[in-house]
């Protein structure tokens, strides 16, 4: 069944298997320890050829944890990633509905065969996947889904994927499995930062006080991947004449209270204040204590 895809004629909506034998097996999954031998698949297997970042977490899930979720998702698939993730209740779904309202397709690893939707609530969002991007199991079809069987098919979503997000996790979120599998395969983990007095972001800020990268702000993970350079130069010319002065001063002296940012910009208060504001809806910078400073991925 993978002959149409070895010959070009694989496509949206098509069903096959790859082999790890095959020249189009994803390479980085072919470098992990015990890779599948083989992945059933249904959808676009031209999708395997994307960028692949693993966004992962909780099931019972906050609406915190599933707005992280999808909006990092929405970032990274409308910058050309495909996101990763185990189409699972919480803050896989949340993955899953924020890449697919980006550009790019994403990617549904399947702890059961394709012939089962698991959870069944999910059954319209792994139909709008197979149309849209693709769905992939190391089961047979037929395979129910099982106890072990989850656990198993984490190292695929990390395996896949140039680095994990962990979106939010309590302490025995399955979605720290994940992040260990991705931490033994050489790849990147990141964790999005929670409460301290909640149970749902113990996982998360272990995993930081572990070593894992906090995301403070969502382009981090675009300059890692050498994309944040294209996010700015698109930046620049969108900005009006107001907005590059204060971008400007930003960068010529750094970090800059209002009073000190109107003064060099020469705006009033209230108009900086509606400048800085849509500054920050377009993510260009960021306030606190009083202060003005760019984002990371805008200081070059």
């Amino acid at each position: 069944m993978s002959a149409g895809f070895m010959s070009g004629q694989g496509g949206p909506g098509t069903q096959g298997v790859i082999r790890k034998a095959d020249s189009h097996y994803p390479i980085l999954l072919s470098l992990i320890k015990n890779p599948p031998g083989q992945l059933s698949y249904a959808g676009n297997p031209d999708v395997l050829k994307l960028p692949m970042i693993a966004i992962v977490g909780s099931r019972s899930s906050t609406d915190y944890g599933r707005w992280a979720a999808y909006t990092i998702a929405k970032r990274l698939s409308d910058h050309g990633v495909c996101v990763v993730s185990g189409m699972a209740e919480g803050i896989d779904t949340a993955a899953h509905q924020g890449a697919l309202a980006g550009r790019t397709p994403t990617i549904a690893v399947f702890g059961c065969g394709l012939a089962f939707c698991y959870p069944r609530s999910n059954l319209s969002l792994m139909r709008t996947i197979e149309r849209n991007g693709l769905l992939l199991s190391e089961y047979e079809d037929v395979c129910p889904p099982s106890r072990y069987s989850f656990p198993a098919r984490n190292r695929i979503i990390s395996g896949l994927s140039y680095a994990t997000v962990v979106a939010e996790a309590g302490f025995s979120s399955g979605s720290l499995i994940t992040a260990e599998h991705a931490a033994e395969q050489g790849r990147e983990v990141y964790a999005v930062p929670g409460n301290i007095n909640r149970k749902s972001s113990i996982g998360c800020n272990k995993l930081i006080a572990d070593g894992a990268r906090p995301i403070i702000f969502i382009d981090d993970i675009l300059s890692d991947l050498g994309i944040a350079s294209d996010i700015a130069a698109s930046l620049e010319k969108s900005l009006t004449a107001q907005e590059r002065r204060v971008m400007e001063a930003l960068r010529m002296h750094g970090e800059l209270s209002h009073d000190r940012l109107a003064t060099e910009t020469g705006l009033s208060i209230g108009t900086l204040t509606a400048v800085v504001t849509l500054l920050e809806i377009k993510n260009c910078l960021s306030t606190g204590a009083g202060k003005v400073f760019l984002n990371r991925s805008l200081t070059s």
